[in-house]
């Protein structure tokens, strides 16, 4: 350090905490980055993804699956970086972050959006981002590194294990070095000298030069503008950020210009967030060629203001989105307003505002981008993701998602056809976040298709019965209608339960449904419907296993997908005592 270097210290766990603000004082920083240790999975680690192929051997009786778990962890790193961004920008002169990180892995489901956001808070910020891995130089051994256990399948003979660490490894350097090269830093990976890190930061702004120019340009579209910087002497290396992202505001504007607002903002490259926006996706078979992609959206009740007319609370919010085959040609677009009328903002403040839409679409790779705006201050909120949809004409067991919910409204004046979340005027509304509480309810609905056929002389089970963990291993049927012999002639045979899974335990298995009959014959479909009453269950992180058996055919299905049930809500105070 000179003596005009002024250091801070924030760390990143599972939130992010500042250690330490800006000082001079050596001893004060010793001490604080002496109490930092190398530890890793604090809250922003990935989990695995339930496979174990490749998977160290730990003796456990599964691989757990946290996909869904990891889907925020990037957007929660980058989000914590555009927090200090705005922190930082209220500070003359330039900035650098050194940013000592394991990686940030986009898991595919990441909000794009995020990345964009945090690199134009950094530049206008005026803050250079300079990564390094504190990893260092890593060997990747077949067989796994000697602090590992030994791995599963035959990943470590083929070849396969070293390769899925390589891409593993650059997968997560990528995000670091965009972050680096976008703001006019550096990434400094594969390297076991952390001091070179500080060299660079001191040499970078020991002496620079702050250029400025007025746009020619007045159009606040958010979109990315390249700059480039010359000069007349071929002995000179210039470093400098490749642009900048045009600024967006929000006025009083009429409807029309409301309207564009929504457009230009579904255009933009840099979408705003400053409203939090998260989205799900399910699919469902509707022939062998299209699929009907469910999507929710789900906005947190905090987020949106509601003003008080004729006695009730009211707010507006506007939402429009798309969806791109492959990122380029648009199949499919949404736009809609949704009005908000409810008795008391007490409590929808402590929940979620959701929206259900759909589109049917072919098998596939899409990307799909959402914006919200709640109409009241005009803020915006976006959400970006690319979704798979698989052709299943090629699969041993067709089957759709798993969708799981805690909440069955009635449906009235919508036309609900394709949706094959609606049946008998009851929609079953999708838990994407897979949050429930003791007292709620779990209700599971899946799909099996084109279910091979032969003789079946034993008797079935009813689809859609009710299951009860009140502590018994197997669990419990009830509420069913009685079972109905199988038919003479040749049906299908398909078995599903449900099991919970706590670490190497098994919490709870349900007993098994049995389907001889094809439930929706237009889309040769067996429609699953479960109700698991949870209240017997302790709060804690469940993974939740679908067993799925087609007895005919011999072929199976186990997915998995992570579980929380979280504490009791305290009970509400009296009026009085309010």
């Amino acid at each position: 350090m000179q003596p005009a270097d002024l250091i801070a210290l924030v760390s990143l766990a599972t939130n992010m905490h500042v250690d330490l603000d800006f000082t001079d004082d050596k001893p004060k920083l010793l001490a604080a980055l002496t109490a930092y240790n190398s530890g890793q999975g604090q809250g922003f680690e990935n989990g695995s993804t339930g496979s174990v192929e490749g998977a160290a051997e730990t003796s456990g009786a599964f691989s757990a699956d946290d996909t869904d778990f990891n889907t925020f962890n990037a957007d929660r790193k980058l989000l914590a970086l555009q927090s200090l961004m705005q922190a930082l920008g209220k500070l003359p002169q330039k900035k650098s972050l050194i940013y000592f990180s394991n990686g940030i892995t986009q898991s595919g489901a990441d909000n794009q959006s995020a990345l964009r956001a945090t690199t134009a808070a950094a530049v206008k910020a005026n803050v250079s981002i300079y990564s390094m891995d504190i990893r260092g130089l890593q060997a990747f051994p077949p067989g796994g590194e000697a602090q590992s256990a030994s791995l599963h399948g035959q990943s470590a003979y083929s070849g396969a294990a070293v390769l899925n660490d390589l891409n593993g490894n650059a997968a997560s350097q990528d995000s670091l070095a965009t972050l680096s090269s976008d703001t006019g830093g550096k990434a400094f990976f594969d390297s076991n000298d952390f001091g070179t890190v500080f060299s660079q930061v001191q040499r970078d702004s020991s002496a620079y030069y702050v250029l400025g120019f007025t746009s020619n340009n007045p159009l606040k579209d958010g979109r990315f503008r390249r700059l480039r910087v010359q000069v007349n002497r071929s002995d000179l290396k210039l470093d400098f950020r490749a642009g900048y992202y045009a600024g967006r505001d929000f006025e009083h504007l009429n409807r029309a210009d409301r309207e564009q607002q929504l457009e230009d903002e579904l255009a933009a490259q840099l979408p705003r967030v400053d409203v939090p926006l998260y989205a799900g996706t399910a699919f469902f078979r509707k022939d062998d060629s299209h699929y009907y992609l469910s999507v929710s959206l789900v906005v947190p009740g905090s987020q949106i203001p509601f003003v008080t007319e004729k006695e009730k609370d009211n707010a507006t919010i506007d939402i429009i989105g798309e969806v791109r085959e492959g990122g380029k040609f648009p199949v499919g677009q949404l736009r809609d307003t949704v009005k908000l009328a409810v008795d008391s903002t007490q409590q929808i403040r402590r929940k979620n505002v959701q929206y259900n839409t759909g589109f049917v679409l072919a098998p596939g790779s899409y990307h799909l981008k959402f914006v919200v705006r709640e109409n009241q201050t005009g803020r915006i909120g976006s959400f970006e993701t690319d979704v798979q949809i698989p052709d299943l004409r090629k699969a041993p067991l067709k089957m759709s998602s798993v969708v799981l919910s805690s909440l069955r409204a009635p449906v009235t004046g919508k036309k609900t056809g394709a949706n094959p979340l609606v049946r008998d005027q009851m929609e079953l509304v999708p838990n994407i976040t897979h949050v429930f509480a003791p007292d709620q309810h779990l209700y599971l609905q899946f799909e099996v298709y084109d279910a091979a056929k032969g003789k079946n002389p034993a008797p079935a089970a009813a689809v859609g019965q009710k299951a009860s963990p009140n502590g018994d291993q197997n669990g419990a049927v009830k509420d069913a209608p009685p079972p109905k012999p199988a038919p003479a002639k040749d049906s299908i045979r398909v078995f599903t339960s449900i099991e919970f899974l706590r670490g190497a335990t098994k919490i709870y298995e349900s007993k098994p449904v049995v389907a001889n009959e094809v439930t929706a014959p237009d889309r040769k479909a067996v429609i699953f419907q479960m109700d698991l009453p949870l209240q017997a269950l302790k709060p804690g992180l469940y993974l939740c296993q679908v067993n799925v058996i087609d007895d005919v055919a011999g072929s199976f299905s186990f997915p998995r997908l992570p579980l929380l049930i979280r504490d009791s809500a305290p009970s509400a105070p009296n009026k009085a005592a309010d």
